[in-house]
Parts: C-alpha cells; sequence; structure tokens
C-alpha cells in the first residue's frame, strides 16, 4: 500500500469513528482518540525531534482541543485537514512560546555586544507602535496586542479582550491592515 492509499485509510477510519463518536458512541471515541494520538505523536517526534520533552504534552493539548472544538467540524471537510490545521496551532503556539522563554533566558555571551548598541531605537519604536496602535480602536488594537505582542495564543486573546475567537482573528487581520495603511499615509 503507497503514502496515498495508506492516506485514504487512515482518513476513512477516523471519520468513521469520529462520525460515531458525535452521534454518542463513547467506545469510538475511545478508539477515535487512541488511534489519533498515536498518529499525532509521529506528526510530533517528527517535527520536534530536538524537543522530545514537549511531544506527549503537546499530543494532549491539540487531543484536548479536538474535544473541545469536536462540533465545529464541517462533515464536508476531510477529517484530517481539520485535525491538522489544530495540530499545526499548536505546535505554532508551543514554538512561539519556547522562542519568547529562550528569549528572556538568552545569556549575555559577549560584554562587547553590551555597549555595542542603545536602546534609544527601540524605545523609539515603541513609542512609534504605542502612538499607532493608539489610532486604533479596541476592536482592531486589542487582538494585535494580545497576539502579536505579548504572544497569546487566539483562544487566550479572546478571553482576554472579551471577544469570540473569531472576532479576534478578524480584529488582527484588518488591525494589521490599518496599521499599515497609517504607516504608508505616514510617510
Amino acid at each position: 500500500m503507497n503514502r496515498q492509499d495508506r492516506a485514504a485509510a487512515n482518513e476513512e477510519r477516523l471519520g468513521e469513528l469520529f462520525r460515531r463518536a458525535l452521534a454518542g458512541d463513547a467506545s469510538a471515541y475511545q478508539a477515535f482518540l487512541k488511534l489519533l494520538a498515536g498518529y499525532l505523536r509521529a506528526y510530533f517526534r517528527k517535527r520536534l525531534s530536538r524537543l522530545p520533552d514537549d511531544v506527549e504534552d503537546l499530543v494532549q493539548e491539540t487531543l484536548l482541543a479536538l474535544h473541545n472544538q469536536r462540533q465545529t467540524y464541517d462533515a464536508s471537510m476531510p477529517l484530517t485537514a481539520w485535525i491538522f490545521a489544530i495540530a499545526r496551532y499548536k505546535l505554532v503556539d508551543l514554538l512561539r512560546r519556547r522562542s519568547l522563554r529562550e528569549a528572556v533566558t538568552d545569556p549575555l555571551d559577549d560584554e562587547a555586544e553590551l555597549l555595542a548598541a542603545s536602546d534609544t531605537e527601540a524605545a523609539e519604536a515603541r513609542r512609534d507602535l504605542a502612538r499607532l496602535l493608539d489610532a486604533l480602536p479596541d476592536r482592531l488594537r486589542l487582538p494585535i496586542v494580545h497576539t502579536k505582542l505579548e504572544g497569546l495564543s487566539v483562544a487566550e486573546a479572546a478571553r482576554a479582550a472579551g471577544m469570540s475567537e473569531a472576532a479576534v482573528k478578524v480584529g488582527v487581520h484588518r488591525g494589521l491592515k490599518a496599521l499599515a495603511a497609517l504607516i504608508r499615509g505616514g510617510r
């Protein structure tokens, strides 16, 4: 069986179990989660070869997200595409959290680097960004601040801003377009 045939068979098997699970079959749901966990482990191990300790946590986070979002699945779409999108977002969230944590804990290796640049330029950039963001309404500004500057996930940003996840996504997209327009207009 070639790779495409295997993928089609997996899609069919997972889809059948998931449809039965949505109809209330608890044993089908358990079988679905167990089968899917194996696929997710392989997916994350391949992408996190340098971070093997994070694989199982990511599998569990993804399964939990799938469980919480199971009613949003559109049966006219391939199940594995929906699963892949959620898994990919969880992977990106993990990498973003790790990069932020690592950036904060990077050691100062070179004393010469300490005096090579001033933070005046960074402070000016932060001040300019704050002015631009202040020109936006809250529905555009808050999603950008929470997701792009604070590094929150869309779900976390939605809770923090008191908005729906869809509104946060739209707010980020429209807010970034509005910021670009303000920057172009300011030149």
